[in-house]
């Protein structure tokens, strides 16, 4: 079947209203989840084809987060979609005013490879949830975990309703000529920019969930032994390939040589090796030579072998690096960890504030003072004081980037917002109304219209 004729079979379909039904969308978010718990094992097996990942990561980062969306969303759908009262001005008394949340559509969703099931399914049990219908296009990069999420919803799941599209960068070019709804695309910033100017040509509104260089400070006053455990673990999970995951150190001079020592003791007991199930390879070759060209090995502290037959790169600690080296140009996106000294915090911010605004940003203090510094002057898309990463585990806090790291979020009830449009309904009594905005006008009517407006 074309592409074309399920776009438009979906768009008929939402005309019939069934979508905005609860019912409906609950039905359809549990068979979803009765689908990837029946299919669990088809899911590791393609992943671990993928990028060699385990079932402890494939389940911790990417099925426990769909499964909890999915939960989320049948706990609390009724309250999400229920009509919001606000005041009523004066003005347009005697009246109500609510807002009414309503689904847009018929909505593209883009994923990554790096989490590729996450990143295409949670972003889909949203706009479900919201009520609208979809067409998720997974990255073809991660090939086989495209072909068992076509296979499983194409399987289950009405084209009008619901579908998987597979392909590459053509389909893809082809997909973004069509009118949607609503797109939803992860991914870096620079294909970003292309989405968003093929939805600009029909006027269609996007979530842009990119990337950037997130920072990791590590201030004199850090729990240094949290600080190195967290950081190695955030860095290193999917071999470096997470768009929020630390991408360099900024470490108080003072306290550098130390903390250093604690990267590497954490590194060597997570037995990040080479056949180990703790550590996951690169996606391919391109990305292999890519990140190995960033290795200046005059600056490795630690690590730096690897292996391109089994796309392996050690975990590996730049240090003595600057600004202006290539490894700071752009975001890793790999298991390299450049590590830059300072010596005064707020100069160091002010460095930060230079580059282009990040996805991610994290601080490791017991520094009230230096907390509230951190808050208060970087602008990023979202972070932790004290750790990493874990912002995104917390339905209630919005996920997603600003500035060249992103555009809008979701997670929880910002994937519903993210999902709908939210309509003003103002509705007025047919009695007590004055005649004061109706003509003739008159000089009095004027003097009374300024104390109202």
């Amino acid at each position: 079947m074309e592409i074309q004729e399920i776009v438009s079979k979906q768009k008929e379909f939402f005309k019939t209203q069934q979508t905005k039904n609860l019912r409906f969308r609950k039905m359809y978010l549990e068979k979803l989840r009765d689908i990837i718990l029946q299919n669990e094992n088809l899911l590791y097996e393609a992943i671990e084809k993928d990028f060699g990942k385990s079932k402890f990561d494939t389940f911790t980062t990417e099925i426990s987060f769909i499964l909890n969306d999915i939960k989320y969303y049948l706990n609390n759908l009724k309250s999400l979609s229920k009509p919001k009262k606000v005041r009523t001005n004066i003005i347009n008394q005697i009246g109500k005013s609510r807002i009414c949340s309503e689904p847009l559509g018929n909505i593209l969703v883009i994923g990554a490879w790096n989490y590729p099931y996450q990143l295409s399914l949670s972003p889909i049990v949203a706009a479900l949830a919201a009520g609208n219908c979809c067409i998720v296009k997974p990255s073809e990069i991660a090939e086989n975990t495209m072909k068992v999420m076509v296979k499983i919803i194409n399987e289950n799941f009405p084209s009008e309703y619901l579908y998987t599209y597979e392909g590459g960068i053509d389909e893809t070019t082809e997909l973004l000529k069509l009118k949607f709804d609503k797109i939803f695309f992860t991914g870096s910033t620079k294909v970003g920019k292309i989405v968003y100017e093929a939805a600009a040509k029909n006027l269609t509104p996007v979530t842009l969930e990119l990337g950037g260089k997130s920072p990791a400070i590590i201030t004199k006053e850090a729990n240094l032994e949290v600080a190195a455990k967290r950081i190695v673990w955030g860095k290193f999970l999917n071999a470096g390939q997470t768009c929020v995951a630390p991408d360099y150190l900024l470490v108080d001079e003072s306290v550098q040589e130390q903390f250093l020592e604690m990267l590497r003791k954490y590194i060597q007991e997570f037995k990040y090796e080479i056949n180990s199930e703790n550590y996951t390879r690169i996606i391919n070759s391109k990305n292999f030579e890519r990140l190995t060209k960033l290795i200046n090995k005059d600056k490795i502290y630690f690590g730096g072998n690897s292996d391109q037959e089994k796309l392996y790169i050690e975990p590996t600690i730049l240090t003595n690096v600057n600004w202006n080296d290539d490894v700071m140009q752009d975001e890793i996106f790999g298991p390299i960890l450049p590590v830059i000294s300072f010596t005064n915090f707020n100069l160091v911010l002010n460095e930060i504030l230079e580059q282009e605004k990040p996805l991610a940003a994290y601080l490791f203090t017991q520094n009230s003072e230096e907390k509230e510094i951190f808050k208060n002057k970087l602008s990023f898309g979202g972070g932790c004081i004290n750790d990493v990463m874990m912002h995104l585990g917390n339905e209630n806090l919005p996920f997603g980037g600003v500035g060249n790291s992103g555009i809008g979020n979701y997670h929880g009830k910002f994937g519903f917002e993210t999902f709908s449009h939210q309509k003003a309904v103002l509705e007025r009594a047919t009695w007590g109304e004055p005649n004061i905005k109706y003509p003739p006008y008159s000089e009095k009517k004027l003097s009374w219209i300024k104390r109202f407006l």
